[in-house]
């Protein structure tokens, strides 16, 4: 039985979908429009300037309706003249709920812009569009969507991101992301997904409508129902793909982010096992060699091996497995200018081109570096192999897999592909290399790779999104806090298992991380798929989890508690497999009927029986929270607190987490809250 009506309004109408009005068209409000337009880009170390030069807006006023086999069929047009722009309507029914898919189509190449207005209403809440940092609830804003780096403080107010903005065009603004994603959901239980790579700007202001903008034709955008959020996302998850599950050895302990060789390494797991830090494993980004410029600690970018920096390093990954902990490294889509991979790239052509045919070289802060062409074949298996042969065959557990939001949008593309198309989608491309490499050598349940960029595509990919480089810092845009609704909001759109550097990673303009920041950082890490530290940029001016034995002994109890829940994380993980429904997820899941719960953004569900609130402001000692119906239990004390607005103490190791009373998994919530000072 279709679920689509479509009612004549005057000279308009209202086209609904399994009972909720989409569309609304009226003479004097069409609900779309075609148009012409140059996107001008200006790229610098990864951060993007976009201009559209808009040279004509048509709202298409005219309509009619057209029979077209299974399809219902619009044809739009102005008003006196021919059919300009067609969407054909066609459903979908599968168990998660019905699907609506919209296929636009316009047969004359000029038309680069297209416009589609949806039925909203004032109450309504959204939330996706990728990872975003600032805000969870996104109506009343804008969304540019455009992978990019994702910006130094993100707030023009402050004066972090001036500062950024005059030394190096880096600042950002709230919307800037390195994982946008062309997807919302709907508090009035609808999703949407844009099967379109262009840039695009989702425009939630208008209390009427949701404005979205496209810089092509899309081939399609699809919309889906269900009985609540949850089933929403579930079905969003069957289009988009689900993540595969993490190798078991992840959740069994920390990973502690180290550099410097392979003796330093070893002193620092000692010195922290020795305070009872349970560690899984050592995560080394310098494992392929060191450069030094002024941002801070970099590295060689030519990954494989450096025997001088770490001696030994083929024997000692060995010898820790035998013990336990795993040993991981680093490695990125592109290519340093005058090391020995670049060079086999360029000499076998695998490497982008610009306009006049040569090698495109980009700038990542002094110094260069090639961009493997993933659209040539030759090129995409060759990366593989390197992956496969100088990191998976050495003896690696895993990799940080980074960076991928670089692609210009003047490169030339072996298959013939606009870079602008290509540019969105180049990091779930990245991330397609990683897991390829993985599975053909047998891997996948002992290997872990984690990204910070995405795109659609990236949940298929993906193993573990990392929230990027937050500011060693409290800030509300870019640091401690920010890294929850990155996580919400990538778990609306079906990608979620995602973590963040505990203690943040951008070090500059005086920043630097302080013992409070650490703790705290390591507090809400403990609750989240995966526990692991970065010591920064500039590693000399963080403190770091060796600090003090203070630090360490806090560091241990809290990555204690991560061990002892890793039983309740491993079903989370496998829910998050085989129904997208994300590890953590916003308390809105379980009570949808709560209005206190659509824009909090700063607590979370770990599962559907742990309420997180971390303390995420400085020198707090305690902590405002908010619980929904039931009765819920504090970890650390056993009190039992009902529906409403709590103030708990929340002294440095006492993390506010509370466990629904009568849940299977109380046992271990208890054991876990014995860790908490």
């Amino acid at each position: 039985m279709s679920q689509l009506t479509l009612e004549r309004r005057d000279q308009g109408f209202e086209l609904s979908f399994a009972g909720r009005v989409i569309l609304r068209h009226t003479p004097q409000a069409p609900c779309v429009a075609l148009g012409r337009g140059q996107d001008h880009f200006e790229m610098y170390r990864g951060n993007f300037q976009v201009e559209d030069r808009l040279v004509e807006r048509l709202p298409l006023d005219g309509w009619h309706k057209t029979e077209d086999g299974d399809a219902l069929v619009l044809d739009f047009f102005l008003q006196g003249g021919a059919a300009m722009l067609r969407l054909a309507f066609r459903e979908t029914a599968h168990a998660a709920g019905p699907r609506l898919d919209i296929e636009p189509t316009c047969s004359d190449p000029r038309w680069n812009r297209f416009w589609i207005d949806l039925a909203a209403a004032p109450e309504e809440h959204l939330y996706g569009c990728g990872e975003q940092f600032s805000y969870f609830d996104l109506r009343g804003r804008r969304f540019p969507l455009w992978t990019s780096e994702q910006g130094v403080g993100r707030n023009k107010a402050t004066w972090i991101t001036w500062k950024a903005d005059v030394v190096d065009k880096a600042g950002g603004d709230y919307w800037w992301t390195f994982f946008p994603q062309p997807t919302f959901v709907s508090s009035a239980r609808y999703w949407l997904h844009a099967d379109s790579r262009a840039y695009a700007v989702f425009d939630f202001r208008a209390p009427d409508r949701h404005s979205l903008e496209f810089h092509e034709i899309p081939p399609r955008i699809s919309l889906g129902t269900g009985t609540s959020i949850k089933a929403c996302v579930q079905s969003l998850s069957l289009l988009l793909g689900r993540q595969p599950e993490l190798p078991s050895w992840t959740q069994e302990g920390v990973i502690l982010g180290i550099q410097g060789g392979t003796q330093t390494c070893l002193d620092k797991l000692a010195k922290v096992q020795a305070r009872g830090v349970p560690v899984a494993g050592i995560w080394a980004q310098d494992w392929e060699g060191r450069r030094i410029t002024s941002f801070g600690k970099r590295l060689m970018w030519d990954w494989q091996w450096d025997p001088v920096l770490y001696p030994g390093l083929d024997q000692a990954l060995k010898d820790l497995k035998k013990s336990g902990v795993r040993f991981l490294g680093y490695i990125n889509p592109y290519v340093a200018q005058g090391k020995p991979l670049c060079d086999e790239a360029s000499r076998r052509g695998f490497l982008c081109k610009n306009t006049r045919g040569e090698d495109y070289m980009v700038d990542f802060g002094e110094f260069d570096a090639g961009i493997v062409d993933f659209t040539l074949p030759a090129a995409y298996d060759w990366y593989k192999q390197v992956i496969k042969t100088n990191l998976i065959d050495f003896g690696l557990a895993g990799w940080m897999a980074d960076f991928g939001e670089y692609l210009p949008t003047d490169v030339v593309l072996a298959d013939g592909t606009s870079a602008e198309l290509a540019h969105n989608q180049w990091p779930a491309l990245w991330a397609k290399v990683n897991r390829e490499a993985v599975d053909e050598a047998g891997q996948r349940e002992e290997i872990l790779y984690f990204m910070r960029a995405g795109y659609t595509g990236s949940q298929m990919w993906c193993g573990m999104a990392w929230a990027g480089d937050q500011n060693v810092d409290w800030s509300e845009d870019d640091g401690l806090i920010s890294v929850i609704p990155a996580a919400l909001s990538l778990a609306m759109c079906g990608m979620g298992l995602h973590h963040s550097d505990t203690g943040g990673y951008t070090t500059l303009f005086g920043m630097k991380r302080t013992k409070e920041l650490f703790q705290r950082w390591a507090e809400l890490s403990a609750f989240t798929p995966l526990m692991r530290t970065h010591e920064g940029n500039r590693p000399d001016d963080n403190w770091q989890f060796d600090g003090d034995n203070e630090t360490m002994d806090h560091f241990a109890a809290m990555g204690r508690i991560f061990q002892t829940l890793a039983g309740y994380r491993k079903t989370l993980i496998a829910e998050n497999t085989s129904t997208g429904i994300g590890v953590m997820r916003p308390l809105f899941f379980e009570n949808e009927g709560d209005p206190e719960l659509w824009n909090l953004k700063d607590q979370f569900c770990l599962g559907p029986d742990l309420i997180v609130a971390p303390v995420v402001r400085e020198g707090f000692r305690s902590r405002k929270v908010y619980l929904p119906a039931g009765t819920w239990v504090h970890l650390a004390d056993g009190r039992v607190y009902s529906q409403g607005h709590w103030t708990v103490a929340a002294p440095v190791g006492r993390v506010p987490a509370f466990a629904r009373l009568g849940s299977p998994w109380m046992e271990d919530f208890l054991a876990a809250g014995r860790n908490m000072v």
